[in-house]
Formats: structure tokens, sequence, C-alpha cells
């Protein structure tokens, strides 16, 4: 299993889970948060940098989906243009249903 975090721009959010949503996709979470590149994020004037809203998508996967998900991502997420995001994909080492108390393996 891996989680696969993305941020994104916020405007692209519908667009990205409905496709999502359309592949089989329905289980994820978002925030909302505030961040900056490497970069250093907008310059205003001489010293003033910005960070920026941006949108943070998480979706737990099966190893064998990952690829399809993260192209489900870039392809909806994009504008082609700089700040339209990042794909982090990191694996999961286990699974605990709270309601139940129960571990999951191979969710």
């Amino acid at each position: 299993m891996r989680l696969i975090k993305a941020v994104i721009r916020p405007e692209r959010l519908y667009e990205v889970i409905t496709a999502l949503e359309e592949k089989g996709f329905r289980g994820f979470t978002v925030m909302d948060v505030v961040g900056r590149g490497r970069d250093g994020g907008l310059k205003f004037g001489e010293a003033n940098y910005m960070e920026l809203a941006k949108t943070l998508l998480m979706v737990a996967v099966h190893d064998e989906d990952v690829e399809r998900v993260v192209e489900v991502i870039k392809r909806h997420a994009s504008l082609g243009m700089f700040g339209d995001g990042k794909v982090f994909i990191c694996p999961i080492e286990e699974v605990w249903t709270i309601r139940t108390g129960k571990r999951e393996l191979g969710v």
C-alpha cells in the first residue's frame, strides 16, 4: 500500500476528485494548506515572500494502482504553470480502523 499526497491548486480540486471517482478511487482526504516551493515563493517588491494557498489531497491505494492515480492527478491538476503542485508517494506500514479497533493488512 502507498499513500499518495498531492499538493495542488485549490481551483483544480473538483476536477481531480471527479476524475479519481470516475476511475473507481472514491476514498480520499482533503486539507487546505499553505506553502511555497524551493524557489521561495512569490516575491513582491525587494524582500516580501508569500506562501500560497494550496490543497493537499491524500489517497491510499494498492501498489499496483499508484501509477494510475498519479497520472489522473497530473492530468487533471495541471495548468502547465509554475505552482501546479507536487505528488509524493509514501509507503503505508499499517492501517487501523478506529470503529472496529482492528488492524487491516493489504487494504
